[in-house]
């Protein structure tokens, strides 16, 4: 009994033993794994080059639109519109460095048709107010729109662009705010005169009010028909513009305005280089600034040489994101006279890209989604201006920078990871700002999944980097400096935590750039 007792406890303790060697090996094998884990999130040793005398295009904005909500949320009570306006325009830091808001340098502010009295449009949200109408003008409308006018100047945002989807109701051809046809403008040829001068006329009050327009915007993607009643809008054929825009000219110069025509806000960026499957309704770099064609307009004195287009629906797959940009930038620097290329509308739109455009997303995965994309347009097509879609947006749609409840007086009010990640361009880009080019010999830099990097430099010698981080690790990029230096460099970082809005992380002294995990970091500094 004693001896089969002992050897009982003996084969128990050495079961023991086992088992606790057992656990304390699989302990330090977890251990060991996760230090291996932790040290392959991060990945080190890619070398950036800044050559500061290798410059490229001048940025002249950033900004978003004020359609179509900001009719209503411009009445809502003082605290939350001033609060919206504040993201959306402010310059300012608050007690801890960070910024109050993004800063936006250009505001488009939509000339309604006045589909609202109709009520035909079957959204109202989307439906407008008109200054227009049988009795003659009442600028007193669009009141919330107007609010959000008067708060982006006050804020001292740098240019203002009115832009109409349709003439006036009044002038269309059907008397509604979207088209019957589709294949031609809503509008006859005699009333094209009316239309230049209601457009003259609605600019000639706000430059008469303290409240000039630095552009006017006539036409909206005219490639699209328009004839389903969800919105305001009309096609035109390049004919049309041409005739508009010529009428639009003489106007300007008679009335003494300095207000520029900005053409022609191609629905999708092949239309600017392609006649594609709209004949009459493409090719408009060729169209409208090559001095062989009929519909030239490069000579016109109100005529902004910028030639505009929507990003919309070129984003994937990813093969021609690029291609479409390189294409757009070639034909660009093929146009009889110098120039620029606007990327003046984008929102993540439908289930034909990687992110589908349904259902209010405010987190990072959008936000990474159209950094990239603000990318591409900028360093490819080499925008000189980017321009999104909705700032404020009632929809479970991923449209928005601030998100409010549909409700015409009062409500909630949202940020988004979006709002913050436009801002890490907007916010330190300033007009002016000259992009300076960047170049690496990592594969992977500039790369979808790797990190995306541009760098600019403002008129006082401040430099700004951009660096996406598309990746699940964090990184490590090396800066160098050609022709020029910088020592300290302050960081800002939106990412996934809550508070990683534009939030300050630190400065950088040594080159090495933190570039955390899913996120977009601006780094901004004094060259010297």
């Amino acid at each position: 009994m004693t001896v089969n007792g002992t050897r009982c406890l003996y084969q128990i303790k050495l079961l023991t033993l086992r088992v606790f060697l057992s656990a304390f090996i699989i302990a330090n094998v977890s251990s060991s794994c996760k230090q291996e884990a932790t040290s392959e999130e991060r990945t080190e040793g890619d070398i950036v080059i800044i050559d500061f005398a290798d410059r490229k295009q001048t940025i002249e904005h950033i900004g978003a639109s004020d359609a179509w909500s900001c009719q209503y949320a411009g009445l809502w009570p003082d605290a939350k519109r001033n609060q919206m306006a504040d993201w959306l325009f402010s310059k300012e830091l608050d007690a801890n460095g960070k910024p109050i808001g993004i800063g936006l340098s250009i505001w488009r502010f939509n000339i309604g048709a006045g589909s609202a009295a109709q009520n035909n449009i079957k959204d109202e949200w989307r439906a407008t107010e008109g200054f227009l109408n049988d009795k003659g003008y009442d600028f007193s409308r669009q009141a919330g729109q107007q609010w959000f006018l008067e708060a982006a100047r006050k804020r001292n945002v740098e240019k203002f662009l009115a832009f109409t989807n349709s003439p006036p109701v009044i002038m269309t051809e059907n008397k509604k705010g979207f088209s019957s046809r589709g294949d031609r403008a809503n509008l006859s040829p005699d009333k094209y005169d009316a239309f230049a001068d209601f457009l003259v006329s609605v600019l000639k009050n706000f430059n008469d009010t303290g409240r000039p327009f630095d552009y006017i915007s006539p036409f909206n993607e005219p490639q699209w028909d328009w004839t389903e009643n969800s919105q305001e809008g009309t096609p035109f054929l390049n004919k049309e513009i041409f005739e508009v825009t010529k009428r639009l000219n003489q106007r300007l110069g008679e009335a003494g305005l300095s207000t520029k025509i900005q053409i022609p806000e191609a629905a999708v960026l092949n239309y600017l280089y392609l006649v594609g499957d709209k004949p009459g309704r493409g090719n408009q770099i060729g169209e409208f600034f090559r001095d062989s064609s009929p519909y030239f307009v490069g000579g016109l004195d109100h005529v902004e040489r910028a030639v505009s287009g929507h990003s919309y629906f070129s984003t994937t797959p990813r093969d021609s994101l690029r291609e479409v940009r390189r294409k757009v930038r070639e034909a660009v620097a093929n146009a009889s006279v110098p120039v620029r290329f606007w990327q003046s509308e984008y929102c993540i739109l439908g289930d034909k890209e990687e992110v589908n455009g349904s259902g209010r997303d405010t987190s990072i995965t959008p936000a990474l989604y159209v950094a990239r994309t603000i990318h591409y347009d900028l360093t490819v097509a080499n925008a000189s201006a980017w321009h999104w879609w909705l700032s404020i947006s009632p929809y479970d749609y991923k449209d928005g920078l601030v998100y409010i409840d549909q409700s015409k007086t009062d409500g909630n009010i949202t940020d988004s990871k979006l709002l913050w990640a436009l801002g890490n361009f907007s916010r330190f880009i300033r007009p002016g700002a000259v992009r300076i080019n960047v170049s690496t010999d990592a594969a992977d830099i500039n790369a979808f999944d790797g990190a995306l990097i541009s760098s600019y430099i403002n008129a006082d010698n401040e430099v700004v980097v951009v660096a996406i981080n598309n990746t699940s690790k964090d990184r490590v990029v090396t800066l160098q400096f050609k022709n020029g230096d910088v020592k300290r460099l302050k960081s800002y970082v939106t990412a996934g935590g809550v508070d990683d809005k534009l939030k300050p992380a630190g400065e950088v002294t040594d080159g090495k750039l933190m570039l955390a995990r899913n996120s977009v970091t601006t780094f901004v500094g004094k060259m010297e």
